[in-house]
């Protein structure tokens, strides 16, 4: 059964095309990679009509939250999603998150209609969450995902995104795949996600590769670009992206 509840740190970095190849295969040397491969993820953010809880995030509060609906490809009607609900508390992530049918997700969260055969913990601190923000779905965003676990049972996991592509109109998971590309191709963005420290030979590979930490929200960082005109900023003659403060992580 896939775990529902997370309590864990999320370090995120970018990954230039000119290295990824290699930085790879050194993962996968010491990483189990995850049985199904890689998936493609689509996801619905939702907020408030002014978008307060990206902008709150932005302002690097101690305590943040999110909520959003997950599913992996383009689902059907009857397709088992995910809903959840991801708080941020002094650097450390705590995500929970609930499994129902695509369709009753969406009458939950879109109008209000709780599925009273599914009750438990997580879904009323989700109803909760809708009583007092009132959100909407604002925001469609996908990208595929390589993930690999620890080959010798621990904790880490090491995750690497691409194509990560969005759109603001026809913001629902059944309309498609589709969406502007953030990133230029080839552009990867790991995240490392321990309960502890980095291990030794990860962190050694990083300063090898020359692969610095970031904060980086996917949904805060598009926020950013659509609605604050403020852009990325291209290092000259590097090939990396450094991104402004204001796309912190959550």
């Amino acid at each position: 059964m896939p775990q529902l509840t997370f309590n864990r740190k999320e370090m995120k970095y970018l990954i230039p095309p000119e290295c990824y190849e290699e930085f790879l295969s050194a993962v996968e040397e010491r990483m189990q990679k995850d049985p199904y491969g890689e998936y493609r993820t689509c996801n619905l953010y939702y907020d408030t009509d002014r978008y307060d809880l990206i902008r709150k995030s932005i302002d690097r509060p101690l305590y943040k939250e999110k909520l959003r609906m997950r599913s992996y490809g383009v689902p059907g009607p009857d397709t088992e999603v995910f809903i959840e609900i991801k708080k941020k508390v002094n650097r450390m992530v705590y995500k929970r998150r609930e499994r129902l049918p695509y369709r009753e997700a969406c009458d939950f969260l879109d109008r209000g209609i709780y599925p009273d055969a599914r009750d438990s913990q997580i879904m009323r601190e989700i109803r909760y969450f809708l009583q007092f923000h009132r959100p909407h779905a604002a925001l469609f965003l996908s990208y595929n995902r390589l993930p690999f676990a620890d080959a010798n049972g621990g904790d880490l996991r090491v995750t690497f995104d691409s194509d990560i592509r969005y759109r603001f109109e026809q913001v629902s998971l059944h309309e498609g795949d589709y969406g502007g590309l953030y990133f230029p191709q080839g552009t990867h963005l790991m995240e490392v996600k321990v309960t502890s420290a980095v291990p030794l030979w990860l962190a050694s590979l990083m300063d090898r590769y020359q692969i610095r930490r970031t904060s980086f929200s996917k949904y805060g960082a598009i926020y950013q670009r659509e609605f604050t005109n403020i852009q990325e900023l291209l290092m000259p003659g590097s090939g990396q992206y450094e991104m402004p403060a204001i796309a912190q992580d959550l």
